[in-house]
């Protein structure tokens, strides 16, 4: 397959690269500044803002799906995750692609309770603005006709960043004590391209 992969300079968005590769797709990895990445080997490496649909739709025109790990601290998290939404939802759908698998976070993944792991006691609120950006572009994703699926880890990811083991087990509920390399994470966006389980849809992935 083609898979165009936005934000690929992050931790994510390395592994994500890795996993389609590694699986014998065909990656276009998408970065603000190519000059900068020049350890992004043996992929398309190309320029690319996540916010603006023009730019999306010309990164991946002749691909079959997407996955967006992009972020971008610089920018007051709602006003980010709320325009890449919308110009992933644009762009793709003008590009001829229909299928993106997005990086999610655990804190807007329910919790034990079912209410959102954020809002549940306990939950460290020093993040809380990032969290509630990312809950704002999923809902974005849901307003939109592209057929999306948002993978997020269940809890933190290892501190380490992990290695590898290529098995992952879907959570009943995000818990702060569960972790995911960013290894295995990448496993979870790649299969869901290979192989869609889950359709304009949020999971939660963990270690398995």
């Amino acid at each position: 397959m083609n898979i165009v992969v936005f934000g690929a300079g992050g931790r994510a968005g390395r592994q994500a690269v890795a996993e389609a590769y590694r699986r014998g797709h065909r990656v276009t990895a998408v970065v603000r500044n190519p000059a900068g990445h020049s350890d992004l080997t043996d992929v398309r490496v190309v320029a690319g803002n996540v916010t603006d649909s023009a730019s999306i739709e010309h990164a991946a025109v002749g691909h079959d799906a997407a996955v967006s790990a992009a972020a971008d601290l610089s920018v007051p998290p709602h006003e980010f995750f709320t325009a890449s939404s919308r110009a992933l939802t644009t762009g793709l759908a003008n590009a001829g692609v229909q299928r993106l698998v997005v990086v999610g976070l655990a804190s807007v993944m329910p919790g034990a309770s079912g209410v959102p792991l954020m809002d549940e006691p306990g939950h460290p609120n020093e993040f809380r603005s990032f969290s509630l950006g990312h809950a704002a572009g999923l809902d974005e994703l849901r307003r939109g006709a592209l057929d999306w699926a948002y993978v997020a880890p269940a809890g933190h990811f290892d501190p380490d960043e992990g290695a590898r083991t290529g098995r992952y087990r879907i959570a009943e509920h995000g818990d702060l004590a569960s972790r995911i390399s960013y290894a295995d994470l990448a496993v979870a966006l790649i299969d869901e391209i290979e192989a869609p389980r889950h359709h304009r849809a949020a999971v939660s992935v963990r270690e398995a």
